[in-house]
């Protein structure tokens, strides 16, 4: 009887044979369930625990590819301390990537270690050597010509009875090592159990300025809607400002029963306007256009308009309907319904809004549902546009925006999605997590020092920031925020400098650049709110900051530090007025710091301090920052520096920092 396979299973598998261990890979969300994001030309930097019995070296390196590739790429890592290896590679094209590690006990460089630390205690190596020769023999067989044939020649080197000394140094030498880490035996390597996930996404997802407008207050006068060719004549002013994005509210016809008057009031006149996202009438629902604003033709003008000026347009997709569009009355099923069979309109305790009726992502159709709103997004995406806001995202499945947003980018993978969804910070990130691209914050009501760093903070250091791309918009035409609505011009301007630089993508609501703050009384609600009526501006008002904000945003596309959040640190002022922090590259090249003053109303000085080892600068040198928005130039030295900010005049300043250069010739200049 065999009794030494008596106990023994059918098979053991021989993974488990393998003796590297791999935990911990960074970054992740949700331990890979969802994938992480990028934008083409950035680096992903990974981080692993690896790890094995005993004290052999360890090779390992960082597996990578677009999906749509079939080979994988490598990189090899570097251990940096306490078991903790690192790596990085870029995402080169419009495409999800993937990435995992595969690493393995290292016998070659096990074997140098061991051999130079028995070589320098003197002690005789023969043995060690012919085990090395061994290793080298066994590489060959797995070399090409003509390195086949030099590994061979060395393995019979370390075989021979040549000095030992001579011997040791062949075998430790730094060619030999190249070309052993060429040929590695990785038969027992250890692979992580999966390939995590990377959503890789156009610049834009990123980085841009966004300015919102209503295309129906572009008329001649307040009493006629404007339509898509007057909208387009606007296109040039925002343009101008250096906006890189114009956003407009739902372009589709609005329903009449239940309309919307002035102010929200619940009895619309027969000329009122109603809100636009109360959608659909008699003319269509969410693939057609309101008549006053024109023809699809004249949409695509405007497109084409935006397109040659640098901008993009970017549409509001709000999946609710007003109870004349067609869905109504084609789809009942996708409506929830009363026990007196009346369809349910939108409520949010206790206000009421009786000119929408909400879907009913719950209804036994719900798979026809899904497929015509994803329809929706896809007829307009292939009429040019490739950015949607998305309106309260929150109040449908997160499981139809993460479907709905991976099939669009089935056929359209340069969509940008952001997330209107002010609401619960997890339902947000979740939001995040299925596919939104950036998502809108609670900037809007972060105003003193310590509510702006911590707030900032969690956005861009902690492991939010592999899933959630902020959008900072001062206001929108639901919010005018209390600090704007009694800080005059100072609280306009340093809130537009605060969303420009703290965040590589944000947004205005037109109307911010004439400072526009009358709100209904305790509310932050806009009085005659452009929601409900249509609104005439005279842009050319001499109090307009249109020539402040062309100037912030420029220095956005003069400065790569301003396109990104990675490079975000807060600095030391010893005011709590006072709010200081810098923007910078990877390479320093591109350096921005930017101190605000918090208070609209009063002068506030202070002193700030600068991380000169993280700048590479000396303790004793002078630097020179250049004030981008006064043009003032300015020498520090040290550590600390004075700075004074008076809201009357300017109650920011973005410097960019210079260091003073010595040319051949002895002359100075700073860059």
């Amino acid at each position: 009887m065999d009794h030494a396979n008596k106990d023994l299973p059918e098979r053991i598998d021989p993974e488990i044979a393998h003796r590297v261990w791999i935990e911990n890979i960074q970054p992740a969300v949700d331990a890979g369930r969802f994938p992480i994001k990028r934008c083409v030309g950035e680096d992903v930097r990974v981080t692993a625990d690896i790890f094995a019995d005993g004290h052999d070296l360890l090779a390992a390196v960082l597996r990578y590819r677009p999906v749509s590739a079939a080979a994988w790429q490598e990189t090899h890592m570097k251990p940096q301390v306490n078991d903790i290896w690192e790596g990085h590679f870029c995402v080169e094209r419009l495409d999800p990537y993937e990435y995992t590690i595969e690493a393995w006990v290292d016998h070659f460089a096990s074997w140098q270690d061991e051999v130079l630390k028995k070589h320098q205690a003197g002690q005789d190596i023969q043995s060690e050597l012919l085990e090395g020769a061994a290793l080298i023999e066994a590489a060959a067989e797995r070399a090409l010509e003509p390195d086949r044939s030099w590994l061979t020649k060395i393995a019979l080197l370390l075989k021979s009875k040549k000095a030992q000394a001579e011997r040791v140094e062949r075998g430790l030498s730094a060619d030999l090592t190249a070309l052993m880490n060429r040929y590695p035996d990785r038969s027992q390597s250890s692979r992580y159990h999966q390939a995590l996930q990377i959503n890789v996404e156009r610049i834009r997802a990123r980085y841009g300025a966004w300015y919102e407008m209503f295309p129906r207050s572009t008329g001649s006068s307040p009493s006629q809607s404007g339509t898509f060719r007057d909208a387009a004549k606007q296109l040039s002013y925002v343009a101008g400002m250096g906006f890189d994005v114009v956003y407009l509210p739902p372009i589709h016809p609005i329903g009449h029963t239940y309309r919307k008057g002035p102010n929200n009031t619940l009895v619309a006149g027969p000329d009122d306007p109603g809100s636009p996202w109360a959608i659909g009438g008699p003319e269509g629902g969410h693939k057609a256009i309101h008549p006053e604003l024109g023809t699809m033709d004249d949409f695509d003008f405007f497109v084409e308009t935006a397109s040659h000026l640098g901008l993009e347009v970017a549409l509001d997709i709000a999946f609710q309907c007003s109870p004349d569009h067609p869905y109504v009355k084609e789809h009942p099923e996708w409506f929830r319904h009363r026990p007196d069979g009346s369809i349910k309109y939108a409520e949010n305790p206790p206000k009421k809004y009786q000119d929408i009726y909400p879907l009913n992502f719950e209804n036994p159709a719900w798979e026809s549902l899904w497929s015509e709103l994803k329809d929706v997004i896809v007829f307009w995406a292939s009429r040019g546009v490739r950015i949607f806001r998305v309106d309260n995202p929150h109040t449908k499945p997160l499981n139809f925006w993460g479907w709905t947003i991976d099939e669009v980018r089935r056929s359209f993978p340069d969509t940008v999605f952001l997330s209107e969804a002010f609401t619960r910070p997890k339902i947000m990130h979740a939001l995040a997590k299925v596919g939104f691209s950036q998502s809108y914050t609670y900037f809007t009501w972060r105003n003193t020092k310590r509510e702006i760093i911590e707030y900032v903070t969690t956005l861009t250091r902690s492991g939010v920031r592999e899933f959630f791309r902020p959008n900072f918009f001062a206001n929108t035409p639901d919010i005018l925020p209390e600090f704007l609505q009694f800080g005059g011009r100072p609280a306009f301007l340093s809130r537009l400098v605060l969303a420009a630089t703290l965040g590589a993508s944000y947004g205005i609501y037109s109307g911010y650049e004439l400072c526009e703050n009358e709100a209904t009384p305790g509310t932050e609600e806009y009085h005659q709110s452009e929601k409900y009526q249509i609104r005439h501006r005279d842009w050319n008002r001499p109090e307009s900051l249109r020539e402040y904000i062309t100037l912030v945003n420029r220095v956005r596309r003069e400065n790569p530090a301003l396109h990104s959040n990675d490079g975000l640190d807060f600095y030391p002022v010893d005011n709590e007025q006072l709010l200081f922090f810098g923007k910078m590259t990877s390479s320093l090249d591109n350096i921005i710091l930017v101190v605000i003053n918090l208070d609209p109303h009063h002068v506030h000085d202070g002193w700030v301090e600068l991380p000169l080892e993280k700048l590479r600068i000396g303790a004793s040198e002078v630097y020179q920052v250049h004030d981008l928005i006064g043009e003032g130039r300015y020498l520090w030295q040290g550590r600390r520096n004075y700075v004074r900010l008076d809201p009357a005049e300017s109650p920011a300043q973005i410097y960019r920092l210079r260091r003073r250069v010595r040319t051949e010739r002895d002359f100075e200049y700073f860059m």
